[in-house]
């Protein structure tokens, strides 16, 4: 890959988030979330096949044998420069069988070794953004941290809001924070969209603290290495079963995990496309023939962060008075 095809693919890969959301926001409210899971998977893999590239799937649906599509090792692509691809074609499938916030659907594409091939198992998370990166530890006490950020942003810790999935295991993580004084927001998925908030100004979000999925970690780590933001984590095998996976794929259970240690790559196309209302994108919007979507695009070469609000047409001679 070079920074002409980053270029290329940065608006590219927008048409595959685009169509899984599309597919996907028909299902918001339905209550099935197995088949918000599957339209979208059949839509970002039907775009991902128009595109010039021979990619690989290196975070997907789940193994060979577990996935009919978009799995670990498929190839995808018409043809062109080598690629690996990450997915996440619906990020919160609970979250949109329920018609609730922040539903997204979500790609990285990096030159080949630029995506850590993450297994599918969980991973402990601290993200924080540009201001404090570099300046907290994944090992340090949840106080520590939070002061440290709250320095970093040249606010009080009380100021500080902390986004942290609402599970069981994190109680004592969430009562740290609050101990500590800042707020929390729990969520009931998505944690891809929470990092970019936290990496962003003008979300009410200033960081992402607990344990969730590994896949979703290197997407973050993607969108985080344009943004300037920082994730550290480490991997948290539940069993000797999965510590041995870890270990077969050369990674390790002690090891803390930068930002560029999950994205490495020179070249990184991030996309997300919002399927229900969110802090950063605005969900599905469906009118008389066609519908609205918002997305987000970036690239790490070419250093541009992009806002696209498009307008899909979807019945022939179907026409819109587009509206501010």
């Amino acid at each position: 890959m070079n920074g002409h095809i980053e270029r290329e693919l940065a608006l590219e890969i927008v048409r595959v988030t685009e169509q899984a959301a599309l597919a996907a926001g028909r299902w918001t409210g339905k209550g099935d979330k197995h088949k918000v899971d599957e339209v979208a998977t059949e839509a970002m893999r039907e775009v991902l096949n128009e595109l010039p590239i021979s990619g690989t799937v290196v975070i997907g649906e789940g193994e060979m044998d577990e996935a009919p599509m978009l799995y670990i090792g498929e190839q995808l692509g018409k043809g062109g420069p080598k690629v690996d691809i990450a997915v996440d074609p619906v990020e919160g499938t609970n979250i949109t069988a329920k018609g609730l916030p922040n539903a997204v659907t979500v790609i990285a594409i990096s030159e080949k070794g630029g995506l850590f091939h993450a297994p599918d198992m969980y991973m402990e998370k601290l993200i924080v953004p540009p201001p404090a990166a570099g300046k907290v530890g994944l090992d340090w006490p949840v106080e520590a941290n939070l002061k440290a950020i709250a320095m970093a942003l040249n606010r009080k810790v009380e100021d500080l809001v902390v986004v942290v999935l609402d599970r069981p295991r994190h109680e004592k993580l969430i009562a740290e924070i609050r101990e500590a004084g800042a707020r929390v927001k729990l969520i009931g998925d998505g944690d891809v969209i929470a990092a970019l908030a936290a990496a962003m100004r003008g979300t009410g979000v200033h960081a992402v603290m607990g344990i969730g999925g590994a896949p979703e970690g290197v997407l973050a780590a993607a969108a985080l290495k344009t943004l300037g933001g920082e994730i550290q984590a480490r991997f948290y095998p539940e069993d000797e079963e999965e510590r041995e996976r870890l270990e077969a794929m050369g990674a390790s259970a002690e090891k803390i995990y930068t930002t560029e240690d999950l994205a490495p790559g020179k070249e990184i196309v991030f996309a997300a496309t919002g399927i229900t209302d969110g802090d950063i994108l605005r969900g599905i919007r469906y009118f008389g023939g066609g519908a609205r979507t918002h997305s987000l695009a970036m690239g790490y070469a070419t250093r541009v962060v992009r806002f696209i609000d498009s307008i899909h047409l979807f019945d022939e001679g179907a026409r819109v008075t587009v509206r501010l």
